[in-house]
Parts: C-alpha cells; structure tokens; sequence
C-alpha cells in the first residue's frame, strides 16, 4: 500500500519522510519528561534530599521538552499535510487520465453521485493516512518500542508485566478489523447509491413538483438515506465495542506492573528504584501507543478505499491509436457492427454476474462524402446508439466504423474529434458567457468570428434581448436559456467548429414551430458541403436525404430514398403514417364545456 502512496507522492515523498522524523523526534520529546521526573520521585521515595539546583534543571528540562513537543509536533503536522494534499492532488489527477482513457458511455453510466464520491469523498478520506497515520502512526509506535527495549535491559520481569495490556487491545483490534470489513462492502455500496439519489432528486425537482410525485420521489430518497444510515449504524454497532475496549485497556500499561511488581520488590525480587522507573517509562508510552493504535480503526476502511479506487476505473480502455486522421475523403463505412450493453444480474451464488445484451445487430451501410444520410425508426430501436458509436461514444463489439477507409480504433481521440461535429438534443453549457460557450467549438477563435457563427446559427434574436448580449452568463447548465435557445448555441458551437463531419441527433428536438424555421436555417449553415448523419424523429425533416436508413430493435430494416421506402418497407410507412397523424394532432372541447 505504502509503494502505492509514494508512486502518487512523486517529489513529495522526502516531505512524507521528513514529516515522520519530525513527529518522531516531537513523540521523544512527550516521553523524556518522564525520564527527568525520575531523578525527583526517586530521591523523595527513598527519603534522600535532592539539591535545589538540580531540581530546577530538572524540571526547566521537562518544560523544554513540553515546548518542543508542541512546536514540533504542528511543524511536523504541517509537512505532512502539504504532502499529503500533494499525494492527493498526483491521484485524481491519474484519476482523472485513466478516467478520460474509458468510453464516455461508461464514465456516466456509473452517474455523477458516484464519481463525485470517489474523487471527493473516497481519495480526501485518504488524507487521514497521509498526513496523520503514516507521520503520527509510526513515530508513537517506534518509540513505545525503543522503550520497552530499554526497560528490558534494565529488569526484564517488570518489563513483561507492563506488556500486559497489550496483548488484550490487540486481540480486541484484530476482533473489529475480522467483524467490521464484513460491514465494509454493503456500507459502501449504500454510500454511493445515497449519492447518486441525492444528485437525481435535485436534478429531477422540476419533474417532480410539476407531476406531484413529492412523495415517490421522497420515499426513494429518505429509503436510500435511511439504507445509509442503517449500514453506517450496523457496522459502528458491530465495532465500537471492541474499539471501546481497546482504547480503555491500551494506555494501562501499569495494570500489572504496580500491583505485582510492588510484590516483587516487597520479596527482594526486584529494587524499589527500578520500579519506580519502569513505571515511570510505562506511564510515558500509554499515550502514544494509544495515539498509534488509534489509527489502526480506519486501516480497514482506508483499506478498502484504496482498492475500490483503483479497481472502479480498472475497466477496459477506449480503444484509440497513436495515429492522426488519414483517411481518404469523409466517406463512413459501417461494416457488420455489433454492440450491447453490459448489464448485471444475481447469479445463482448471490454474486452480481455481468452480461452482454446486444442493442445492434450486424449494421451495415455506407454514408457517401458530402451527402445527407438520415436514420430513424421507433424509440429504442438502435438509432442514437449508432451515432455514439461513430463518435467513439463506445467501442464496437463486433465489425468496425471507418472514415475514407481508416478505422475509428486506429485514430486518436482528439483527431477524430476534429473530423466530427456531434450536434445532441441536450447541450451542456458552461455557467461563463455565451461567447465563451459558443468559443469551445474552435478556442483558437476571434470574437468576431464567434459573433459571425451565432449568426448564422440564428442566435442574435434572442440574444439581442439579453442585457449583455452575447456576454451574458449561461447559468448553471445553461438555465438562463430555453431547450431551442440553448440548441442554437450549439449548433453555432458546430459552425465555429468547421468539422467535415456533421451529426445531429434530435438536434431540432426543443424547436417550436416559430423556431423551428430558424433551427432549420442554422442547420442549413451548418451542413453545407459536409458529410451529414441525422437521426430524426420528425419525418418531414429528412425527406431529402440521399438515404433513409430504418432501424427497428437495433437491425437495419431497410435502406433507399424516401419516395422508395414508401412503396418498399411497411415500418417506414408506419412510421411516416404516424407523423402525418400527430400534424393533425389538436386540444378540443366538447360542447357545453367550458374554457379554463
């Protein structure tokens, strides 16, 4: 576990040693106090006088060693802390890379709740163990050693007696560790999904209140709380009394040593000065081995967080190559793609056992350079799956996308992403300005070409009507604006962008019929001499599409022109049906009743 520490600490594993010689000087400076109270107790024990003089050297040196103990002690501390919160920073920050490493699929599929726990929660947990068990940890168990070493050489029998207490607290210790890590799993299975809930509910409080689903909603929070709880309970419940029993017994290291080594010295066993000593020295590690044991507690649980971290990322990586864009053209190529999601289930053990279900089933098409390429079908049947597909949302199970004949898994990341402009029904926007926002499609651009691309995305109507214009903030997640508002601005994100690519999923999803012209006139802007996928459920939009593709439960039913599928595939027909119908779609009232 320690390599695993100092490979994050990188130059900062020097602090981590220094801090720990620095506390460990600081824990001899508590324990030689009770060495220079020896020479007083003695003397006055024995009825022998004791000189002024050496008696306040004496004690100037028991508050010297206070002071230093102190002093040092905060210094140490404060070493430590900075390279603990350094050792921290080198983790999420391999963290974060092998995160950015996974298909995007998968990074949200384990939500924000869970994420936001394991790189706030879990590795900050970790700073106990940094910045106060390591230092703090072994310089107050050294020194109960060197102690009870030194308490040998001086009578070993009244050394063994103080050992008493030791072996119960570590039997009590090892008890917790053996009962608590069977609570450790479910605790923090429980921790996560309370996160997750908590994230959603917020997320969700609009729906909520506007359906009345207050007490649903409550319910499954305040259950996946009270599971919290009821865990977090059940494991200290099943700890604490040993805990309990280790903290009170540890630091009694004279439990036996007073009793039964005043017996001795009463046989002439052993000499009242060496008692008096060794107690004195037992009084001075009760402290520490208490404080050095103390740590111990979180061992399981720091433990645990240390594997779960690296076992939650420890998935397969996306798969990209070394090389840049070199295909041929902007030509796509599906060639027998397969892919599923991975889903799990109990198995007969009562262990989760993971399983593929496949969404897309043998695909193949071709989406010739600079032409419109539209794919539709019913919900759920494959459509959206494929575009994240050709955006290296995930990797393919089976067969493999290809642009001009290079495949995606041959090209890196960042370079296909400069080839495809990805156009969703729900954009993210950034809480700066929307000159900012719409300045990620290409950040190397001017204000005035920001300005000229949200033009032509048709977004100077409403933001003529702002009170800083394109300056404005988003707000949060881009509350500021409406769905089509905030649409236009990522479609002026695309025409800054400039990709020889274009899809749009949904992208006219949030579009009214006063706007919709206007969405349709930036998409215009936006296609013009590029290679466009569009997946669209509004039918009359890609009726000039060099070809249509249907899916239906992740199969490609049928392919051609939309006059041709008319005539050719019963499910488009059904589906263009089924948009003429809903045009007709209106709110009636019967007679006699009244308008609200």
């Amino acid at each position: 576990m320690l390599n695993k520490v100092f490979e994050y600490a990188g130059s900062h594993k020097k602090s981590i040693h220094l801090a720990s010689f620095i506390m460990l000087i600081s824990v001899i400076m508590g324990v030689l106090p009770f060495l220079f109270a020896y020479p007083i107790i003695n003397p006055l024990i024995l009825g022998e006088q004791l000189e002024l003089e050496r008696l306040a050297l004496l004690l100037t040196s028991i508050l010297v060693c206070f002071v230093l103990q102190a002093v040092l002690g905060g210094f140490g501390l404060n070493v430590s802390h900075k390279a603990a919160y350094n050792t921290l920073l080198g983790l999420r920050t391999s963290l974060q890379k092998k995160m950015e490493n996974l298909p995007l699929g998968v990074v949200e599929e384990k939500g924000t709740g869970t994420i936001k726990k394991m790189f706030v929660d879990d590795i900050g947990s970790l700073e106990v163990l940094l910045a106060h068990s390591l230092p703090e940890g072994i310089a107050n168990l050294i020194v109960p050693i060197m102690v009870y070493v030194s308490m040998f050489f001086i009578d070993w029998r009244l050394a063994l007696m103080s050992l008493a207490s030791i072996p119960v607290s570590i039997l009590a210790m090892m008890i917790m560790y053996s009962v608590g890590m069977k609570q450790m799993g479910p605790y923090y299975m429980a921790s996560g999904k309370m996160n997750n809930t908590i994230i959603e509910y917020v997320n969700g409080m609009e729906v909520v209140k506007v359906f009345n689903k207050q007490t649903e909603s409550y319910e499954r929070l305040s259950k996946d709380i009270s599971n919290y709880r009821d865990y977090a309970l059940a494991w200290y419940k099943t700890a604490w009394p040993w805990m309990a029993l280790y903290s009170a017994f540890l630091p009694c290291t004279i439990i036996l040593t007073l009793p039964l080594g005043g017996y001795f010295v009463y046989m002439g066993y052993a000499s009242l000065s060496n008692l008096i000593l060794i107690l004195c020295l037992s009084l001075s590690i009760g402290l520490p081995l208490l404080k050095a044991l103390g740590f111990l507690p979180t061992m399981p649980q720091l433990n645990y967080k240390i594997s779960a971290l690296e076992q939650a990322l420890n998935m397969a990586p996306l798969k990209q190559g070394e090389n840049d864009f070199k295909g041929t053209g902007h030509t796509i190529l599906y060639d027998n793609v397969t892919f599923g999601y991975p889903l799990s289930k109990m198995g007969e053990n009562g262990q989760p056992k993971t399983y593929i279900k496949n969404v897309i089933h043998n695909v193949s098409f071709t989406a010739r350079a600079g032409e419109k390429t539209a794919i539709v079908g019913e919900s759920g049947s494959g459509k959206s799956t494929l575009a994240k597909l050709f955006i290296h949302y995930y990797d393919v199970l089976d067969g493999s996308i290809s642009i001009g004949g290079q495949d995606l898994r041959d090209i890196r990341l960042e370079s296909l992403n400069k080839q495809i402009s990805y156009v969703a029904q729900d954009q993210y926007l950034f809480n700066t300005s929307l000159l900012e926002n719409i300045r990620i499609g290409n950040l190397a651009a001017s204000d005035d070409e920001v300005m000229e691309a949200a033009k032509k995305a048709q977004c100077m109507e409403f933001l003529n009507r702002l009170p800083n214009g394109i300056y404005s903030l988003a707000g949060d997640a881009g509350k500021m604006l409406s769905g089509g508002e905030r649409q236009r601005i990522s479609l002026a994100r695309a025409i800054l962008k400039n990709a020889p690519i274009v899809v749009l999923d949904e992208a006219t999803a949030y579009a009214d019929p006063e706007n919709e012209e206007k969405m349709e006139a930036a998409i215009r802007e936006l296609v013009k001499g590029k290679t466009l996928i569009v997946i669209a459920h509004k039918l009359p939009s890609i009726v000039d599409a060099d070809q249509i593709l249907v899916m239906d439960h992740g199969r490609l039913v049928a392919n051609g022109k939309h006059k041709d599928l008319l005539e050719s595939s019963a499910e488009y027909r059904k589906l263009w049906d089924a948009t003429l119908f809903s045009k007709d779609w209106k709110i009636s009232r019967k007679e006699g009743e009244k308008n609200v």
